[in-house]
């Protein structure tokens, strides 16, 4: 069962030069003057037994114009590793995904260039499961670049029941989880007053207990982490990441996989460390990224209809996480808990984060509402990406893409 193993690595410019009007936002980019986690995480790869599998990267640049010193600078990186890895390790970057539009284009297929791009957490994570497809995988494995591997046994364990049947049910996808710096799964997050209607990581920790926590081994999750994925080709050609969700898009993955009838299963021992660098985001912005991708993927339900192919689902399947935010309190939550992080602001005389704080109440009532129906749209987006993946999954084509992978 050929494997491709895939890891994006965000960078943004040179420290002094800061972000720019019109950069992509990612939480933590790693400076072009800073050595980042990806040589590290590359590294990780030598204690694998099994070293059957293609690694690639995918440089990620948050503007246009730093599009080459990023290939350069990961080009580099992947040369300073691969020598103690023992593992295949190519590139993918800009000038690669140039290349395959030019191809899309001279063939007549310009219309999907949209589905393959370099910005934004979804288009990313599409193009992990598109270059898979392009190399002739039948699963892919996303990764991040602030993880590290510690279990000799990963490889073995995430090829283990992808692609068997469980209780009645192919295994089209298995999801991995987190270990935190101190070896646990769960999150350590010291209690503030709006946390009480807020209540994000208590639930977090709720369902990684109950998921994670218990046997059986496998089982089917209502949480998935995008640094931690295995995905077969028979999902993965037929369900895309919805590129019109700004973040969050681990979980709305899986909630576009349950639509359309697949399941997801969690693996409680397919683990990997999670080693984030700090995040500098305001907190009021944080709440504000979490209500904009919760209000659109509760929109998404909401506007079910019935389409064959396409399976029903309700905020409950996916209790305690993310179902909480998904339900008809969601708005009430809001609400509460950015009026006491607003006075938290108060608090501490910083003006401007209360007033973002009650700004994220008027957002939730407006701007955060999509202003198109998400459910549609998603049923588009997978018609357009199913046509892409058949048509590139072609023999001549499928070859002629491979080989612009360095």
């Amino acid at each position: 069962m050929k494997a491709t193993m895939v890891i994006p690595s965000y960078w943004s410019r040179e420290s002094k030069d800061g972000w720019k009007e019109g950069d992509a936002i990612y939480d933590h980019p790693t400076p072009l003057d800073g050595e980042g986690t990806l040589l590290r995480a590359i590294k990780s790869t030598e204690i694998l037994k099994d070293k059957d599998f293609q690694l690639v990267i995918i440089a990620v640049a948050t503007a246009e114009d730093i599009e080459k010193q990023v290939e350069e600078k990961v080009a580099n990186i992947i040369n300073s590793a691969s020598t103690v890895t023992g593992v295949d390790v190519m590139l993918f970057g800009h000038s690669h995904l140039k290349r395959i539009h030019d191809l899309l284009i001279s063939d007549g297929s310009k219309g999907y260039t949209d589905l393959i791009q370099l910005r934004g957490y979804s288009n990313v994570r599409n193009l992990c499961m598109f270059i898979p497809h392009i190399l002739g995988s039948e699963i892919a494995i996303l990764i991040d670049d602030d993880e590290v591997f510690e279990d000799q046994n990963f490889m073995s364990k995430a090829k283990e029941f992808i692609g068997t049947n469980v209780g009645g049910n192919v295994v089209h996808a298995v999801a991995g989880f987190y270990l935190q710096p101190d070896g646990d799964y769960r999150l350590k997050k010291t209690f503030r007053p709006w946390m009480k209607y807020w209540d994000k990581y208590d639930r977090m920790n709720e369902a990684f207990d109950k998921f994670i926590g218990t046997e059986p081994r496998l089982k089917e999750t209502p949480f998935v982490f995008g640094g931690n994925m295995v995905i077969h080709r028979n999902l993965f050609t037929i369900v895309p990441f919805d590129p019109k969700l700004p973040r969050g898009e681990d979980i709305d993955f899986l909630i576009n996989a349950k639509m359309s009838g697949f399941t997801f299963f969690l693996d409680n021992q397919l683990s990997i460390k999670h080693l984030p660098p700090a995040k500098t985001h305001p907190t009021w912005m944080q709440l504000r990224e979490d209500i904009y991708r919760f209000v659109y993927e509760r929109a998404k339900i909401e506007n079910q209809k019935v389409i064959k192919g396409m399976t029903r689902v309700s905020p409950e399947e996916f209790d305690p996480y993310p179902g909480c935010f998904l339900k008809s309190d969601l708005e009430e939550k809001i609400e509460k808990s950015c009026l006491l992080l607003s006075e938290e602001f108060l608090s501490q005389n910083n003006k401007q984060g209360s007033e973002e704080a009650l700004n994220n109440i008027s957002l939730a009532r407006s701007d955060a509402i999509p202003k198109y129906d998400p459910f549609k749209s998603l049923c588009e987006t997978q018609k357009r990406w199913q046509e892409l993946m058949e048509y590139s999954g072609e023999r001549e084509v499928c070859s002629a893409m491979g080989k612009i992978i360095d």
